[in-house]
């Protein structure tokens, strides 16, 4: 009798590990593909974070800023151009 209450208790441990494997199993495969999507979307923004500052420094040339505001205040250079030179004294 005492044997079989044995392998009772014993075939239960076995079937609940089993069970609880299964589930930390399912558990950290969902883990994972929630790692994966998060690390796809960490390297989306770093390509954007790239771009963004690429445009930036694009942006902030001197000489294209030069030449937009010349382009939108109609400036042109002047057909002559002459020097004044002042002497101390």
């Amino acid at each position: 009798m005492t044997r079989w209450i044995l392998l009772i208790v014993v075939l239960l441990g076995v079937v609940a590990s089993s069970i609880s494997l299964v589930g930390l199993k399912h558990e950290s495969r969902q883990l994972f593909i929630e790692l994966e999507a998060a690390t796809q979307l960490q390297d989306q923004h770093q390509v954007e974070w790239s771009r963004l500052q690429i445009e930036l420094a694009w942006l902030g040339e001197a000489h294209r800023i030069e030449q937009q505001a010349a382009e939108s205040l109609n400036m042109s250079e002047p057909d002559q151009m002459g020097l004044l030179v002042l002497e101390d004294g």
